[in-house]
């Protein structure tokens, strides 16, 4: 009898000790946070653009992430936006530019980053046109580092920039 109960206790114990650690290496990464904008970190690469946000807050509640985001305005003022994305894989809809930005967020593998694929549509001289770009979204150095890389077409082809924000 005895030796039923500790071989049970053992089985039941090791289930629980592998749950618990099966849970840690698929938990999705929480980017929430107040992040600060860090030029030292970040790769513009040949864009004559360097347009980032200056600081963001994202909190990331159930299957929604949302971003506040600060930027210089043109008339030397700050310009703030809020956009929503639906952490499930469904379609987030977030006005942009006068028109509307729809965005799926797709999980990497392990949970360990994501990356927000969106497509705007724009009118110009009567013709409807599309822009789709990816943002993928990792934390390194334990945490403190936000790193946001994004593809989107330019004027000369694809182009690819990376823009860090250290965690405040």
């Amino acid at each position: 009898m005895k030796t039923n109960i500790s071989f049970s206790f053992r089985m039941l114990l090791s289930s629980i000790v592998f749950m618990l650690a099966s849970a840690g290496l698929f938990a999705q990464s929480n980017f929430s946070g107040t992040w600060a904008f860090n030029e030292s970190k970040s790769d513009f690469g040949d864009s004559q653009f360097r347009f980032a946000a200056t600081t963001m807050v994202v909190t990331q509640a159930g299957n929604v992430l949302t971003v506040e985001s600060t930027m210089p305005g043109r008339d030397g003022g700050e310009m703030k936006t809020t956009s929503k994305y639906n952490l499930d894989g469904t379609v987030s809809e977030n006005p942009m530019f006068n028109t509307t930005r729809k965005s799926t967020v797709a999980w990497s593998a392990d949970k360990a980053s994501m990356t927000i694929a969106s497509t705007m549509t724009f009118e110009r001289d009567g013709e409807s046109r599309e822009m789709k770009s990816t943002e993928t979204w990792k934390l390194t150095e334990g945490g403190k580092v936000l790193m946001l890389e994004s593809v989107r077409p330019g004027r000369d082809g694809e182009m690819k920039i990376t823009v860090a924000y250290d965690k405040k």
